[in-house]
């Protein structure tokens, strides 16, 4: 793929309203950039299956997967003056909400402008100031003055989809995204560009793409995803947090810039340790750029993939400055050395080394 598509898949993705069970946008863009090298399908949650064209019709399964869904919120009540009480679908920070502009979704499909309430320093006590902000505390105004006008003229009801209302941006010089959602379409955006790259390759398996959905509220989406393919094998591709502007030095291990991270633990998953030596080592043979990490929190589908059989599985991860706020930062250098390095683990597998991968202890 040609990097000015790439940027406009990117930012595509990025703009699409796509938060945890309503996918369908997301899923929509990928159909189109994917439809001349792939075999797709979707399933009742809202998964999209990608088989490359031209594949082995048996053999070892390797399987990509990326996640569709974004954080977000939904409509949990309508107030008497009009507005909205809302809980959060994904994991946020309360103080990186408010003030914010969002979209609600109508039942027409519309999506509306609103803003998360704060309450003006004017009016608050010297309590309040100190109390540390909750989501209970934050509604959404949408300029209705009544319950009845929110249902009637703006047609919102209860389980209304909310999303951050953000446009993303490129910056040439600095080759720097600034958006929404980057976890993990900056993922999707990767998996569908490898999948371009290969479509000419005779590879020696099964070569199987999902992009799954609700990953944010639980991994449900990869984990019925991953009994349909059985895989061998698995790559995911991931928007992880950079922490290059959180840590102390020492702990720095996704830093914006320095290529993906592949971590070899967090609270989800213990990444096979054979994949991820070969991994390391295909990285330094091709001189491709990466970070390791040993996680203390994070979660990803590679937890739902191991649990189905054990299948080996590495996360590639794009650093993602601020993920799981409004505004995010991703490089588009790290894009690349991601790409390049799903690439090279896949021109160099085989059937033999799938199986050593497999069944480590097996003897020759």
């Amino acid at each position: 793929m040609k990097k000015s598509q790439a940027v406009q898949l990117i930012q595509e993705l990025s703009n699409a309203n796509g938060v945890s069970g309503f996918e369908t946008e997301v899923v929509r863009i990928l159909q189109h950039a994917t439809a001349d090298f792939t075999i797709q399908r979707l399933d009742a949650i809202k998964n999209l299956y990608l088989e490359k064209k031209n594949n082995l019709s048996e053999g070892p399964v390797v399987l990509f997967d990326a996640h569709s869904d974004e954080v977000g919120f939904m409509i949990q009540a309508i107030k008497e003056n009009g507005l909205l009480r809302f809980l959060p679908l994904g994991g946020w920070v309360p103080n990186t909400i408010s003030a914010q502009k969002v979209r609600i979704r109508n039942r027409e499909g519309t999506y509306l402008p609103g803003v998360v309430t704060s309450r003006p320093p004017h009016f608050m006590t010297p309590e309040e100031r100190q109390r540390p902000l909750t989501i209970a505390d934050l509604t959404i105004d949408i300029g209705a003055t009544s319950k009845e006008e929110v249902i009637e003229t703006y047609k919102i009801d209860l389980g209304a989809p909310v999303i951050p209302d953000v446009t993303c941006c490129y910056n040439e010089q600095t080759d720097l995204f600034l958006g929404k959602a980057f976890d993990c379409r900056i993922g999707c955006a990767c998996l569908v560009d490898v999948m371009e790259e290969l479509k000419e390759e005779t590879l020696p398996f099964k070569l199987v793409a999902t992009v799954t959905a609700q990953e944010e509220v639980g991994e449900r989406g990869a984990l019925i995803a991953a009994k349909q393919v059985n895989p061998d094998l698995a790559i995911v591709f991931e928007g992880c947090p950079a922490d290059d502007t959180a840590e102390t030095p020492e702990m720095i291990q996704s830093a914006m810039g320095k290529g993906p991270m592949l971590r070899y633990f967090d609270v989800s998953m213990i990444t096979n340790p054979e994949f991820q030596e070969y991994a390391l080592e295909i990285a330094k043979i091709h001189k491709i750029p990466v970070q390791v990490s040993v996680r203390s929190g994070g979660g990803t589908n590679g937890m739902a993939i191991t649990q189905v059989q054990g299948a080996p599985t590495i996360v590639v991860g794009i650093p993602v400055r601020y993920a799981h706020t409004p505004h995010c930062y991703v490089d588009f250098q790290d894009y690349q050395a991601a790409k390049e390095l799903v690439i090279q683990l896949i021109k160099n597998l085989d059937a033999d080394k799938i199986q050593a991968l497999v069944q480590p202890l097996s003897k020759e």
